[in-house]
């Protein structure tokens, strides 16, 4: 599916999809007064991290895995509307040097996009659906969620993370590398756990600063650690202890395996990673002083559905964090709003036949048009260069990886050569877009960029096949020769992608 097919979103059922390191997860919910009642849940256990390679190659077995999995999950959402549904790659994904032909394929399995998203991001989220799962109220709060490569720590208060974290650690990793023959000896345990100790070190000090009220666990992995705590009685019920740690820590190295073990709780498909899990889990109590934690069954799927009502409702995490990040380097508030007006408006004229009318790329053109100048804090010279490295590299809460992307593509080629070379690095699906929506931001910038021009000036802009007639008012060009200079500039610039501007005046 590309962006330029999208149709319409009803909003009446909506879905996520978390293609997780260990297990994918599918979750449906009927949206109703604001509130989601669950309809369907799926789970496959595809361990796509164990198909990398040192190199971070992912097999083609893994590949095959994860496929037919997104097939059967094809089949459950394929027919939901682009905009109902919110598909995310997590740590795996994320590191895979060969994911661009999966991503490509697994797209058409689930008739859906995919994005791939920070490892920041993969923490808010998660902190999202754990605080509506939990009705979390203002006190501060520790959030842990294992996952099969990484692990995402998260203080927050209410329904808002403050601090997020993730570490290059996971239940599936750690048992690769220490544990892949199953044996579990006290010298592997102690390595693993030191292992994540040091990984832990990094943020022990803040996070214990800032300290908690409750520890919460999510994921399957904490879940299960918990379940096998209540079943050989070292614990209640959802609850984890550190004392409960160290005696399943010791059973283990006793029992010197896993199938040895005879942990009551303990499934077949988690019994090959649960171990790796454990020593994270251990070394986290342990360096950040945790005596108990709660477990959840809210994680990262549920916080994408909260996200993508909050898009629903106009409470987008993605206008917040452009806002603050044009404030952060003193960006011109007014002639950032003078050039997304203009923008908005050739974007009216032209995008039913550009294909291009989708709510989702107006909100991208407008915030390009709002960070276009962040890279001026650093230099005037080639500000546009500057614009797009800030934008491609800061930390931007709701953005998706591809997202991200596109808008550091799109402020880069805000002026100068066009900026073609860097939209053909991202994934197929975006590059049309990205390039006509870049167009549409450089000549709304051609009319501004005296900083006194108005942006109310009448600009009417149509497509003929590969021609763009651009009519203004008449004589208008007589008052503004600056701008006719731009714009035979820009006409010269538009032939590189095979685009004829038209001036009629």
């Amino acid at each position: 599916m590309t962006e330029e097919s999208i149709q319409p979103s009803s909003h009446d059922v909506l879905a996520a999809v978390d293609l997780g390191s260990n297990s994918f997860h599918m979750i449906i919910a009927r949206l109703r007064d604001g509130h989601f009642q669950v309809v369907d849940r799926l789970r496959e256990m595809v361990q796509l991290r164990a198909g990398l390679d040192k190199d971070n190659y992912l097999s083609l077995e893994a590949q095959e895995r994860a496929l037919a999995c997104l097939e059967r999950f094809g089949e459950r959402i394929r027919h939901l509307p682009f905009g109902d549904v919110r598909v995310v790659g997590t740590n795996t994904l994320r590191i895979a040097h060969n994911s661009r032909r999966f991503l490509r394929q697994a797209r058409l399995a689930l008739g859906h996009p995919i994005e791939i998203v920070t490892g920041e991001e993969e923490a808010r989220l998660i902190y999202l659906g754990v605080a509506h799962a939990l009705a979390f109220d203002n006190s501060r709060r520790l959030v842990m969620d294992i996952g099969g490569g990484s692990t995402e720590f998260i203080i927050g208060e209410g329904f808002q993370g403050r601090m997020r974290e993730s570490l290059e650690m996971g239940c599936v990793s750690y048992s690769q590398k220490y544990f892949a023959d199953g044996l579990t000896p006290a010298s592997s345990m102690q390595r693993a756990m030191l292992a994540a100790a040091r990984q832990i070190r990094t943020i022990q000090r803040p996070y214990r600063q800032a300290g908690w009220s409750e520890a919460i666990g999510a994921s399957g992995t904490i879940r299960c650690v918990a379940n096998i705590c209540k079943e050989q009685g070292w614990a209640d019920d959802g609850v984890i202890t550190a004392e409960a740690l160290q005696k399943m820590v010791q059973h283990l190295i006793d029992a010197g395996s896993v199938d040895a073990a005879g942990l009551q709780g303990l499934s077949e498909e988690r019994s090959k990673v649960i171990t790796g899990g454990l020593c994270i889990l251990a070394a986290a109590f342990d360096r950040l002083g945790i005596d108990k934690m709660t477990v959840s069954d809210g994680a990262l799927r549920e916080g994408l559905l909260y996200d993508l009502l909050g898009r629903i409702q106009h409470d987008d995490e993605r206008d917040r964090t452009v806002v603050a990040l044009a404030r952060r380097y003193d960006v011109d508030e007014a002639h950032a709003e003078r050039v997304s007006v203009m923008a908005t408006q050739l974007f009216e004229q032209v995008a039913r036949d550009w294909k291009l009318d989708y709510e989702e790329l107006l909100h991208r053109l407008q915030w390009a048009c709002k960070l276009h100048e962040v890279g001026l804090a650093i230099s005037h010279h080639q500000f546009h260069k500057h614009s797009a490295y800030l934008v491609g590299y800061s930390d931007l809460p709701g953005f998706s990886r591809e997202e991200q992307q596109v808008l550091s593509v799109m402020v880069r080629g805000q002026r100068r050569s066009f900026a073609k070379k860097h939209i053909k690095k991202l994934p197929d699906e975006l590059q049309l877009s990205t390039e006509r929506l870049t167009v549409l931001l450089r000549l709304a910038m051609v009319f501004n960029r005296g900083r006194s021009e108005r942006a109310d000036t009448y600009l009417k802009l149509r497509i003929e096949g590969k021609k763009l007639v651009l009519t203004l008012p008449q004589d208008w060009l007589k008052e503004h020769p600056l701008t006719e200079a731009d714009l035979a500039h820009e006409a010269e610039h538009l032939k590189k992608i095979d685009l004829k501007l038209v001036v009629v005046a």
